[in-house]
């Protein structure tokens, strides 16, 4: 055993200071060290030519041929006019020049990436199947192209089901995002910038229960996202829509955008969102999420005090027509409680009102003009 141990702090020494240790060297035994010390193995690939491949790349390898063949690209096919023409007519004195529309021309053009998680329905973001007057295709690693026949988006997440006339394709499996821990390894794969597909890229979890304002790249539109996965892992235009894996080849989040302020901080929607979405639309052909008509931010206790207001959801904007206003919520108010539960910023308003379903009815603690009062609002059907 004190031989086993010496063996092993020499070759530790050796690791440290940035000598190479392999079998034959120093009359150190390769095997007994594989066995006790993370070290990289040898493998060998055709052409009996040997590739040392260290246990992390391994792991990216396993994952990306599990999961790739499920990952899919989603092209868009849009009809523009191309190329009007100025035309001179001398018949015409007071119109002379005359403008002559170009003929019509179809483009196509990759956009976003997806993943498919039963037969014929593929998982992407709802920005990315967003532009009016055009049809879309999915494309599968095999180069496979399948017509999307209909599109069902999720009102409440940027997030899309996108239906297809096949079957017999492989699918992802979903993990767990309420279990996923910062620093673990994640996994993106994608079709980066709409051009390179299935693009594989590394990085860990930085950061859960973000609040982010997603934007389109196609309109000038802004959404908020509570509760998403901050990853480091490089995300480009083109990888929304696509999964975010653990290293056991599991999808924890849907890729949804990146900062364009800093570096290598892009983020995903958590894939039991996705699950839960999928539950409804199985059961009811349609996403069913219950929804009460505002637009808020939420105050936290230490800017409460600062303010003397209360913690809670200050209310921005009570949406035309909703059961908020219906029940006379109005914006500046404070929604400081639900049904008795405080709101605070790891129990917000979006949280507490996805525990809900359509139908029920709060009662809500509401601060405005220095007075608390109640106000019964019953969540109304935002599904499509």
């Amino acid at each position: 055993m004190k031989v086993q141990k010496i063996l092993l702090l020499i070759a530790a020494a050796f690791l440290v200071s940035g000598a190479v240790v392999s079998s034959g060297q120093f009359g150190l035994n390769w095997r007994f060290l594989e066995k006790y010390l993370s070290v990289p193995k040898t493998i060998t690939v055709p052409g009996d030519e040997k590739v040392r491949v260290v246990t992390e790349e391994s792991v990216v390898i396993d994952v990306v041929d599990k999961v790739s063949s499920s990952v899919v690209t989603v092209g868009i096919t849009q009809t523009r006019r191309i190329g009007d023409i100025l035309e001179f007519n001398p018949f015409d004195p007071f119109s002379p020049f005359q403008r002559r529309p170009g003929k019509s021309q179809k483009l196509e053009q990759d956009i976003g990436s997806g993943f498919i998680v039963q037969g014929g329905l593929v998982v992407t973001n709802k920005h990315v199947v967003s532009a009016a007057d055009s049809t879309y295709r999915v494309i599968t690693k095999d180069d496979k192209t399948y017509e999307v026949k209909k599109i069902y988006r999720d009102p409440s997440n940027d997030l899309a089901i996108l239906k297809i006339e096949a079957s017999g394709l492989p699918t992802v499996e979903m993990g767990d995002s309420d279990n996923i821990k910062v620093g673990q390894m994640a996994i993106a794969i994608g079709t980066a910038l709409g051009e390179f597909r299935h693009t594989v890229t590394t990085g860990v979890i930085s950061g859960v229960g973000r609040g982010i304002e997603a934007g389109s790249p196609f309109e000038a539109s802004a959404e908020r996202l509570d509760n998403v996965i901050q990853t480091d892992a490089a995300i480009n235009p083109g990888n929304s829509g696509g999964p975010l894996l653990n290293s056991s080849g599991q999808v924890v989040g849907v890729n949804t955008a990146v900062s364009s302020e800093g570096q290598n901080i892009g983020f995903a929607l958590p894939i039991n969102v996705v699950k839960e979405a999928l539950a409804n639309f199985n059961a009811t052909g349609q996403f069913n999420r219950a929804y009460m008509g505002v637009r808020y931010q939420m105050i936290p206790r230490q800017t409460a005090i600062l303010n003397d207001i209360p913690e809670g959801a200050y209310l921005q904007d009570v949406i035309e027509d909703s059961p908020a206003e219906k029940a006379g919520l109005k914006a500046e108010d404070i929604i400081t409680e639900i049904d008795g539960n405080k709101l605070t910023d790891e129990n917000d308003l979006a949280k507490s009102i996805s525990k809900k379903k359509v139908g029920d009815t709060l009662t809500l603690t509401v601060w405005r003009e220095e007075k608390e009062k109640e106000i019964n609002v019953t969540l109304g059907n935002q599904g499509e």
